[in-house]
Protein backbone atom coordinates (compact mmCIF):
# COMPACT_ATOMS: atom_id res chain seq x y z
CA UNK A 1 0.00 0.00 0.00
CA UNK A 2 1.08 3.78 -0.53
CA UNK A 3 2.87 5.78 1.90
CA UNK A 4 1.23 8.50 1.82
CA UNK A 5 0.38 11.55 4.64
CA UNK A 6 -3.19 9.88 4.47
CA UNK A 7 -3.57 6.34 4.22
CA UNK A 8 -6.69 5.48 1.97
CA UNK A 9 -9.98 4.86 4.16
CA UNK A 10 -11.73 1.87 3.78
CA UNK A 11 -15.43 1.14 5.25
CA UNK A 12 -16.00 -2.59 6.53
CA UNK A 13 -19.63 -3.82 6.58
CA UNK A 14 -19.86 -7.12 8.06
CA UNK A 15 -22.88 -7.76 10.79
CA UNK A 16 -20.92 -10.97 12.32
CA UNK A 17 -18.38 -8.56 14.78
CA UNK A 18 -15.77 -11.32 15.02
CA UNK A 19 -14.84 -11.12 11.34
CA UNK A 20 -15.38 -7.50 11.18
CA UNK A 21 -12.86 -7.42 13.47
CA UNK A 22 -10.08 -9.87 11.91
CA UNK A 23 -10.74 -7.82 8.83
CA UNK A 24 -10.24 -4.29 10.23
CA UNK A 25 -6.99 -5.72 12.22
CA UNK A 26 -5.81 -7.12 9.08
CA UNK A 27 -6.28 -4.13 6.86
CA UNK A 28 -5.21 -1.46 10.15
CA UNK A 29 -2.24 -3.54 10.30
CA UNK A 30 -1.53 -3.20 6.65
CA UNK A 31 -1.48 0.92 6.93
CA UNK A 32 -5.24 1.36 5.90
CA UNK A 33 -7.65 3.74 7.69
CA UNK A 34 -10.79 1.75 9.12
CA UNK A 35 -13.88 2.43 10.22
CA UNK A 36 -16.52 -0.64 10.69
CA UNK A 37 -20.21 -1.22 10.64
CA UNK A 38 -22.17 -4.02 11.23
CA UNK A 39 -25.42 -3.50 9.24
CA UNK A 40 -26.59 -1.77 6.33
CA UNK A 41 -27.88 1.21 7.70
CA UNK A 42 -25.03 2.09 9.58
CA UNK A 43 -23.33 1.55 6.37
CA UNK A 44 -25.38 4.03 4.56
CA UNK A 45 -24.82 6.67 7.08
CA UNK A 46 -21.16 6.36 7.30
CA UNK A 47 -20.94 6.53 3.44
CA UNK A 48 -22.32 9.67 3.51
CA UNK A 49 -20.72 11.20 6.56
CA UNK A 50 -17.05 10.34 4.85
CA UNK A 51 -16.92 8.99 2.12
CA UNK A 52 -14.52 5.66 1.75
CA UNK A 53 -11.22 5.01 -0.74
CA UNK A 54 -12.88 1.38 -0.74
CA UNK A 55 -16.31 -0.42 0.68
CA UNK A 56 -15.34 -4.01 2.21
CA UNK A 57 -18.96 -5.09 2.10
CA UNK A 58 -20.94 -8.75 3.00
CA UNK A 59 -23.84 -9.37 1.03
CA UNK A 60 -25.67 -11.61 3.17
CA UNK A 61 -26.57 -8.47 6.02
CA UNK A 62 -29.47 -8.06 8.28
CA UNK A 63 -32.58 -5.87 7.22
CA UNK A 64 -31.04 -3.29 4.44
CA UNK A 65 -28.91 -6.79 2.68
CA UNK A 66 -25.53 -5.76 1.02
CA UNK A 67 -26.84 -5.98 -1.91
CA UNK A 68 -29.48 -3.09 -1.37
CA UNK A 69 -26.36 -0.94 -0.16
CA UNK A 70 -25.00 -1.83 -3.60
CA UNK A 71 -27.90 -0.55 -5.06
CA UNK A 72 -27.97 2.44 -3.42
CA UNK A 73 -24.52 3.68 -3.55
CA UNK A 74 -24.39 3.14 -7.30
CA UNK A 75 -27.62 4.94 -7.68
CA UNK A 76 -26.19 8.07 -5.59
CA UNK A 77 -23.48 10.61 -7.78
CA UNK A 78 -22.07 11.38 -4.16
CA UNK A 79 -20.83 7.72 -4.47
CA UNK A 80 -21.18 5.82 -7.23
CA UNK A 81 -17.42 6.35 -8.01
CA UNK A 82 -16.53 4.29 -4.81
CA UNK A 83 -14.84 0.72 -5.62
CA UNK A 84 -16.59 -1.96 -3.77
CA UNK A 85 -15.07 -5.55 -2.56
CA UNK A 86 -17.58 -7.85 -2.12
CA UNK A 87 -16.76 -10.29 1.00
CA UNK A 88 -19.83 -12.96 1.15
CA UNK A 89 -20.20 -16.76 1.89
CA UNK A 90 -22.00 -17.34 -1.13
CA UNK A 91 -19.68 -19.07 -3.07
CA UNK A 92 -21.47 -19.62 -6.48
CA UNK A 93 -20.51 -18.54 -9.70
CA UNK A 94 -23.88 -17.36 -10.31
CA UNK A 95 -23.49 -15.10 -7.31
CA UNK A 96 -20.12 -13.71 -8.37
CA UNK A 97 -21.65 -12.74 -11.43
CA UNK A 98 -24.91 -11.08 -10.01
CA UNK A 99 -22.73 -9.07 -7.68
CA UNK A 100 -20.29 -7.68 -10.79
CA UNK A 101 -23.85 -6.75 -12.77
CA UNK A 102 -25.25 -4.64 -9.43
CA UNK A 103 -21.59 -2.97 -9.85
CA UNK A 104 -19.00 -4.65 -7.47
CA UNK A 105 -15.59 -4.60 -8.58
CA UNK A 106 -14.17 -7.58 -7.09
CA UNK A 107 -15.23 -10.28 -5.40
CA UNK A 108 -13.71 -12.38 -2.22
CA UNK A 109 -15.77 -15.46 -0.80
CA UNK A 110 -15.93 -16.65 2.82
CA UNK A 111 -13.51 -18.27 4.29
CA UNK A 112 -10.67 -16.05 2.72
CA UNK A 113 -7.18 -15.34 3.79
CA UNK A 114 -6.23 -11.89 5.54
CA UNK A 115 -3.40 -11.75 3.12
CA UNK A 116 -5.79 -12.04 -0.09
CA UNK A 117 -7.65 -9.25 1.59
CA UNK A 118 -5.54 -6.99 1.54
CA UNK A 119 -4.05 -8.18 -1.99
CA UNK A 120 -7.52 -7.68 -3.43
CA UNK A 121 -7.97 -4.11 -1.78
CA UNK A 122 -4.27 -3.10 -2.77
CA UNK A 123 -5.19 -4.08 -6.68
CA UNK A 124 -8.90 -2.26 -6.33
CA UNK A 125 -6.78 1.29 -5.21
CA UNK A 126 -3.88 0.56 -7.65
CA UNK A 127 -6.53 0.33 -10.29
CA UNK A 128 -8.56 3.20 -8.62
CA UNK A 129 -5.84 5.70 -7.17
CA UNK A 130 -3.19 4.82 -10.12
CA UNK A 131 -0.97 3.92 -6.83
CA UNK A 132 0.80 1.27 -5.36
CA UNK A 133 3.98 0.11 -2.85
CA UNK A 134 7.22 1.40 -3.98
CA UNK A 135 5.32 2.95 -7.49
CA UNK A 136 5.54 6.33 -9.24
CA UNK A 137 2.38 8.04 -10.35
CA UNK A 138 2.49 8.19 -13.87
CA UNK A 139 1.24 5.76 -17.47
CA UNK A 140 0.24 6.39 -20.17
CA UNK A 141 -2.09 9.36 -21.57
CA UNK A 142 -4.91 8.19 -24.30
CA UNK A 143 -6.14 11.28 -26.01
CA UNK A 144 -8.98 12.01 -28.00
CA UNK A 145 -9.95 15.44 -28.41
CA UNK A 146 -10.82 17.08 -25.47
CA UNK A 147 -11.43 13.71 -23.81
CA UNK A 148 -8.05 12.81 -21.64
CA UNK A 149 -7.58 9.65 -19.43
CA UNK A 150 -4.77 9.12 -17.63
CA UNK A 151 -4.01 5.29 -16.77
CA UNK A 152 -2.07 5.60 -14.13
CA UNK A 153 -3.56 8.23 -12.23
CA UNK A 154 -7.01 7.17 -12.87
CA UNK A 155 -8.14 10.11 -14.16
CA UNK A 156 -10.48 10.93 -16.63
CA UNK A 157 -11.05 14.89 -17.97
CA UNK A 158 -12.99 16.29 -20.64
CA UNK A 159 -12.18 20.04 -21.67
CA UNK A 160 -9.86 19.79 -18.50
CA UNK A 161 -12.71 18.98 -16.12
CA UNK A 162 -12.82 16.08 -14.43
CA UNK A 163 -15.02 13.10 -15.08
CA UNK A 164 -15.92 11.41 -12.14
CA UNK A 165 -16.15 7.26 -13.59
CA UNK A 166 -16.78 4.68 -11.26
CA UNK A 167 -13.90 1.92 -11.40
CA UNK A 168 -15.75 -0.38 -13.78
CA UNK A 169 -16.56 2.50 -16.18
CA UNK A 170 -13.40 3.59 -15.85
CA UNK A 171 -11.85 0.44 -17.05
CA UNK A 172 -14.38 0.49 -19.99
CA UNK A 173 -13.73 3.59 -21.44
CA UNK A 174 -9.69 2.57 -21.23
CA UNK A 175 -10.62 -0.61 -23.17
CA UNK A 176 -12.32 1.18 -26.19
CA UNK A 177 -10.28 3.81 -26.36
CA UNK A 178 -6.71 1.62 -26.41
CA UNK A 179 -9.04 -0.54 -29.09
CA UNK A 180 -10.13 2.37 -30.98
CA UNK A 181 -11.77 2.17 -34.09
CA UNK A 182 -11.89 -1.91 -33.12
CA UNK A 183 -15.54 -3.31 -32.63
CA UNK A 184 -15.17 -5.26 -29.02
CA UNK A 185 -17.67 -7.62 -28.51
CA UNK A 186 -19.78 -7.81 -25.51
CA UNK A 187 -17.99 -10.78 -23.88
CA UNK A 188 -14.46 -8.95 -24.81
CA UNK A 189 -15.69 -5.95 -22.96
CA UNK A 190 -16.81 -8.03 -19.81
CA UNK A 191 -13.23 -10.14 -20.03
CA UNK A 192 -11.36 -7.02 -19.54
CA UNK A 193 -13.80 -4.66 -18.07
CA UNK A 194 -15.02 -6.41 -15.31
CA UNK A 195 -11.75 -9.02 -15.03
CA UNK A 196 -13.48 -11.76 -15.76
CA UNK A 197 -12.96 -15.14 -17.74
CA UNK A 198 -14.67 -15.81 -20.87
CA UNK A 199 -16.41 -18.73 -19.47
CA UNK A 200 -18.35 -16.56 -17.15
CA UNK A 201 -18.83 -13.49 -19.47
CA UNK A 202 -20.52 -15.46 -21.65
CA UNK A 203 -23.31 -16.49 -19.00
CA UNK A 204 -23.39 -12.31 -17.87
CA UNK A 205 -26.26 -10.70 -19.20
CA UNK A 206 -25.42 -8.18 -22.47
CA UNK A 207 -27.48 -5.94 -20.23
CA UNK A 208 -24.71 -5.11 -17.82
CA UNK A 209 -22.48 -4.10 -20.65
CA UNK A 210 -25.49 -2.09 -22.36
CA UNK A 211 -25.88 -0.32 -18.90
CA UNK A 212 -22.45 0.50 -18.08
CA UNK A 213 -22.04 1.81 -21.88
CA UNK A 214 -25.43 4.11 -21.33
CA UNK A 215 -24.01 5.48 -17.72
CA UNK A 216 -20.55 5.72 -19.08
CA UNK A 217 -21.91 7.91 -22.38
CA UNK A 218 -24.39 10.42 -20.17
CA UNK A 219 -21.11 11.39 -17.77
CA UNK A 220 -19.07 12.10 -21.10
CA UNK A 221 -21.79 14.23 -22.38
CA UNK A 222 -21.32 15.27 -26.64
CA UNK A 223 -18.56 13.22 -26.08
CA UNK A 224 -20.19 10.01 -25.10
CA UNK A 225 -21.61 9.88 -28.74
CA UNK A 226 -17.97 8.88 -29.72
CA UNK A 227 -18.87 5.23 -28.15
CA UNK A 228 -20.81 3.53 -31.15
CA UNK A 229 -22.94 0.94 -30.84
CA UNK A 230 -22.25 -2.17 -33.62
CA UNK A 231 -25.84 -3.35 -34.16
CA UNK A 232 -25.56 -7.24 -33.06
CA UNK A 233 -21.77 -7.49 -32.13
CA UNK A 234 -20.90 -4.71 -29.58
CA UNK A 235 -19.33 -1.19 -29.09
CA UNK A 236 -16.57 0.38 -30.50
CA UNK A 237 -15.31 4.00 -29.65
CA UNK A 238 -14.71 6.11 -32.91
CA UNK A 239 -14.40 9.91 -32.89
CA UNK A 240 -15.35 12.14 -35.33
CA UNK A 241 -12.99 13.41 -37.77
CA UNK A 242 -12.70 17.06 -38.64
Amino acid sequence: MTDTKTPPRVLVVEDEPDIAAVIAYQLTREGYRVETALNGAAALDALHRDLPDLLVLDRMLPEISGDDVLKALRADPATEAVPVLIVTAKKDQADRIQGLELGADDYLTKPFSPRELVLRADAILRRTQGERRGAIRGGPILRAGPLKVDVGAHYVTLDDEEVQLTPTEFRLLQTLMERRGRTQSRTQLLTEAWDVDSVAARRLHTRTVDMHVRRLRGKLGPAGEWIETVRGFGYRFQRPTG
